[in-house]
Protein backbone atom coordinates (compact mmCIF):
# COMPACT_ATOMS: atom_id res chain seq x y z
CA UNK A 1 0.00 0.00 0.00
CA UNK A 2 1.38 3.37 -1.04
CA UNK A 3 1.43 6.06 1.64
CA UNK A 4 0.29 9.44 0.34
CA UNK A 5 2.49 11.65 2.51
CA UNK A 6 1.50 14.85 0.71
CA UNK A 7 -2.20 14.29 1.39
CA UNK A 8 -1.59 13.42 5.05
CA UNK A 9 0.59 16.49 5.53
CA UNK A 10 -1.85 18.80 3.73
CA UNK A 11 -4.82 17.46 5.72
CA UNK A 12 -2.96 18.11 8.96
CA UNK A 13 -1.89 21.59 7.90
CA UNK A 14 -5.50 22.39 6.97
CA UNK A 15 -6.65 21.09 10.36
CA UNK A 16 -4.08 23.38 11.96
CA UNK A 17 -5.37 26.32 9.89
CA UNK A 18 -8.98 25.50 10.88
CA UNK A 19 -7.92 25.45 14.57
CA UNK A 20 -6.37 28.91 14.16
CA UNK A 21 -9.63 30.18 12.63
CA UNK A 22 -11.69 28.55 15.41
CA UNK A 23 -9.49 30.27 17.99
CA UNK A 24 -10.06 33.63 16.31
CA UNK A 25 -13.82 33.02 16.06
CA UNK A 26 -14.00 32.19 19.78
CA UNK A 27 -11.49 34.69 21.21
CA UNK A 28 -11.06 37.37 18.56
CA UNK A 29 -7.73 38.77 17.45
CA UNK A 30 -5.60 40.19 20.24
CA UNK A 31 -2.23 41.85 20.76
CA UNK A 32 -1.83 43.01 17.16
CA UNK A 33 -2.37 39.60 15.58
CA UNK A 34 -3.85 39.56 12.08
CA UNK A 35 -4.02 37.01 9.30
CA UNK A 36 -3.19 37.24 5.63
CA UNK A 37 -4.98 34.44 3.80
CA UNK A 38 -4.27 33.78 0.12
CA UNK A 39 -6.66 31.54 -1.77
CA UNK A 40 -7.30 30.27 -5.28
CA UNK A 41 -10.23 32.22 -6.75
CA UNK A 42 -10.63 29.58 -9.50
CA UNK A 43 -11.73 26.94 -7.01
CA UNK A 44 -15.34 26.14 -7.97
CA UNK A 45 -16.47 26.21 -4.31
CA UNK A 46 -15.13 29.71 -3.65
CA UNK A 47 -18.03 32.17 -3.46
CA UNK A 48 -17.09 35.79 -4.08
CA UNK A 49 -18.89 38.50 -6.05
CA UNK A 50 -18.30 38.59 -9.79
CA UNK A 51 -16.63 42.03 -9.66
CA UNK A 52 -14.13 40.74 -7.09
CA UNK A 53 -13.42 37.61 -9.16
CA UNK A 54 -12.78 39.81 -12.22
CA UNK A 55 -10.35 41.89 -10.20
CA UNK A 56 -8.58 38.77 -8.84
CA UNK A 57 -8.88 36.09 -11.56
CA UNK A 58 -6.22 33.70 -10.16
CA UNK A 59 -5.75 34.24 -6.46
CA UNK A 60 -6.61 36.75 -3.80
CA UNK A 61 -5.25 37.70 -0.39
CA UNK A 62 -7.58 38.86 2.34
CA UNK A 63 -6.63 40.34 5.70
CA UNK A 64 -8.48 39.49 8.88
CA UNK A 65 -7.71 42.19 11.38
CA UNK A 66 -10.04 44.91 12.65
CA UNK A 67 -13.31 44.74 10.80
CA UNK A 68 -14.95 41.47 9.83
CA UNK A 69 -18.33 39.86 10.48
CA UNK A 70 -20.32 36.69 9.81
CA UNK A 71 -17.16 34.74 10.62
CA UNK A 72 -18.32 31.12 10.61
CA UNK A 73 -15.96 28.16 10.66
CA UNK A 74 -17.29 24.94 9.14
CA UNK A 75 -15.80 21.51 8.53
CA UNK A 76 -14.65 22.16 4.93
CA UNK A 77 -14.86 25.94 4.55
CA UNK A 78 -15.23 29.26 6.30
CA UNK A 79 -17.45 32.27 5.71
CA UNK A 80 -16.39 35.83 6.43
CA UNK A 81 -17.70 39.30 5.74
CA UNK A 82 -15.15 41.94 4.73
CA UNK A 83 -15.26 45.43 3.29
CA UNK A 84 -13.65 46.21 -0.08
CA UNK A 85 -13.61 49.94 -0.90
CA UNK A 86 -16.51 50.40 1.54
CA UNK A 87 -18.53 47.62 -0.13
CA UNK A 88 -19.55 45.02 2.42
CA UNK A 89 -18.98 41.59 0.93
CA UNK A 90 -19.54 38.04 2.14
CA UNK A 91 -16.99 35.41 1.09
CA UNK A 92 -17.08 31.63 1.27
CA UNK A 93 -13.67 30.01 1.09
CA UNK A 94 -13.17 26.23 1.19
CA UNK A 95 -10.00 25.08 2.91
CA UNK A 96 -9.03 23.23 -0.28
CA UNK A 97 -8.63 26.65 -1.98
CA UNK A 98 -6.26 28.09 0.65
CA UNK A 99 -2.76 28.60 -0.73
CA UNK A 100 -1.12 30.22 2.31
CA UNK A 101 -1.71 32.12 5.49
CA UNK A 102 0.49 34.22 7.73
CA UNK A 103 0.35 36.13 11.00
CA UNK A 104 3.07 38.82 10.78
CA UNK A 105 2.69 39.67 14.48
CA UNK A 106 3.70 36.11 15.40
CA UNK A 107 6.24 35.91 12.55
CA UNK A 108 4.45 32.75 11.40
CA UNK A 109 3.31 31.59 7.99
CA UNK A 110 2.37 28.39 6.26
CA UNK A 111 2.30 27.69 2.52
CA UNK A 112 -0.17 25.09 1.35
CA UNK A 113 -0.41 23.64 -2.14
CA UNK A 114 -3.86 23.82 -3.68
CA UNK A 115 -5.54 20.62 -4.85
CA UNK A 116 -4.89 21.76 -8.42
CA UNK A 117 -1.16 22.07 -7.70
CA UNK A 118 -1.16 18.63 -6.07
CA UNK A 119 -2.74 17.10 -9.20
CA UNK A 120 0.18 18.25 -11.38
CA UNK A 121 2.33 15.50 -9.83
CA UNK A 122 5.66 17.24 -9.84
CA UNK A 123 8.38 14.59 -9.81
CA UNK A 124 11.49 15.45 -7.81
CA UNK A 125 14.91 15.02 -9.38
CA UNK A 126 16.64 11.97 -8.00
CA UNK A 127 20.42 11.83 -8.22
CA UNK A 128 22.28 8.59 -8.73
CA UNK A 129 23.03 6.57 -5.63
CA UNK A 130 26.37 7.70 -4.22
CA UNK A 131 29.28 5.29 -4.37
CA UNK A 132 30.15 3.50 -1.17
CA UNK A 133 33.81 3.30 -0.10
CA UNK A 134 34.85 1.74 3.18
CA UNK A 135 31.42 2.21 4.74
CA UNK A 136 31.56 5.94 3.92
CA UNK A 137 29.01 7.47 1.61
CA UNK A 138 30.25 10.25 -0.62
CA UNK A 139 27.70 12.88 -1.56
CA UNK A 140 28.60 15.19 -4.38
CA UNK A 141 26.73 18.43 -4.86
CA UNK A 142 24.86 18.54 -8.16
CA UNK A 143 26.24 21.52 -10.09
CA UNK A 144 22.86 22.07 -11.77
CA UNK A 145 21.02 22.65 -8.46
Amino acid sequence: MKINYNKILRDNMLNFFREVLLNIAENGLQDGHHLYITFDTNNTKVKIPKWLKEKHPQEMTIVIQYEYWNFVIKKNLFNIGLSFNNIKTDLTIPYAAVISFADPQANFGLRLATEQQNKKKIKPKINKIPKKKNNILEFKKNSKS
